[in-house]
């Protein structure tokens, strides 16, 4: 029997023959293409995930830089030279000769004594009101959130209402307080020209304004510790106030140590309330003896009435020292504390 052979398809390229020739968008053009396309998206990817969270943060520098950096480093080239406030545009090289002047100077210290007495007699009552407050609010309670509310309510009030007010509560003739106190056999108190009464008044207004900021902060920390600790502690037999010392303490420790960070660099800031507690010429000198004046204070007189802006300049860097030094008391104390703790 015969056999035929088929025929290759017309539409098809023989068995091992060229196919088509290159055309637009195919054969060896449109590979060459295709790759080089394919190279240039992956060096864009791979410029793009090396480059972006550079981008994404560099708007934090950008302001960090115009509004905190420069500054300082302003302040610091001011602090090196002669520079009055009546004449700005003029500056004189006396290279560390304001920093010996105020360093030699005895209102400087007092200054000094007196911001870091405020900040302690300030700071440690008010932290520890904060913690017991917090304590409480962690419970369940009716309208809880009114009394968060409530207590967050003093932190929402401006400085110059605050002390305005606790001006007139600590008035020597008149005031609220030694009105209440004269019920109870004590006399009528100069709380603004004492030595220790001026202290304690302004620590008072410190403390009312920002317990409430403080207890936030620390009730957000004890939500966030497991409730497995505590059921722990309750089956094991502790009381509440066990609980308190050996769970809740411990693991708000970070959380502290941020909070009285916080509260000293807010201590080291110290200006409305003592500037507005007696106003007028005492209260922006501090007292009548510069019982009050904290460094805030001490810087204002430089710069602004005496306008002497290397001095004033200089004081804003010793500032900036004693809050470093007293962040590293801060950071070896906590290191002691939780190898103490392990």
């Amino acid at each position: 029997m015969a056999t035929t052979t088929p025929t290759p398809d017309a539409y098809s390229p023989p068995p091992g023959g060229p196919g088509p020739g290159p055309g637009p968008g195919s054969g060896a053009g449109a590979g060459g293409v295709s790759d080089s396309r394919q190279a240039w998206r992956r060096r864009l990817w791979r410029f793009d995930d090396a480059a972006s969270p550079y981008a994404y943060i560099a708007p934090f520098f950008l302001i960090f830089g115009a509004f905190g950096l420069y500054p300082l480093l302003y302040t610091g080239w001011i602090a090196l030279h002669r520079v009055e406030m009546t004449s700005l545009d003029q500056s004189q090289w006396v290279g560390f000769d304001n920093f010996a002047r105020i360093l030699q100077d005895s209102e400087f210290w007092t200054a000094v004594g007196n911001t870091f007495v405020i900040g302690v007699i300030s700071t440690v009552p008010q932290l520890l009101v904060a913690l017991g407050l917090a304590h409480l609010l962690n419970y369940k309670l009716r309208a809880s959130t009114v009394w968060r509310t409530v207590i967050l309510t003093p932190y929402a009030t401006s400085v110059a209402t605050a002390a305005l007010v606790f001006a007139l509560v600590f008035r020597a003739d008149g005031g609220l307080l030694n009105w209440v106190l004269h019920f109870v056999g004590f006399g009528n108190t100069d709380w603004g020209n004492g030595e220790w009464t001026s202290k304690i008044a302004i620590s008072v207004i410190v403390i009312w304004r920002w317990t409430g900021y403080n207890t936030l902060i620390y009730l957000a920390a004890m939500q966030a510790v497991p409730a497995d600790l505590f059921e722990a502690a309750a089956i094991d037999g502790a009381s509440r106030w066990q609980q308190f010392r050996k769970v809740t303490v411990p693991s708000l420790r970070p959380t502290i140590l941020f909070t009285i960070v916080i509260s000293t660099i807010g201590s080291m800031q110290l200006f409305g309330e003592p500037l507005l507690l007696q106003g007028g010429t005492l209260g922006s000198i501090g007292g009548n003896e510069h019982q009050y004046e904290t460094l805030s204070i001490y810087l204002f007189n430089y710069g602004w009435k005496l306008g002497h802006l290397g001095p004033a300049a200089a004081v804003a860097w010793a500032m900036l020292v004693l809050l470093l030094l007293i962040a590293l008391i801060n950071w070896i104390v906590g290191r002691f504390v939780r190898g103490r703790a392990a």
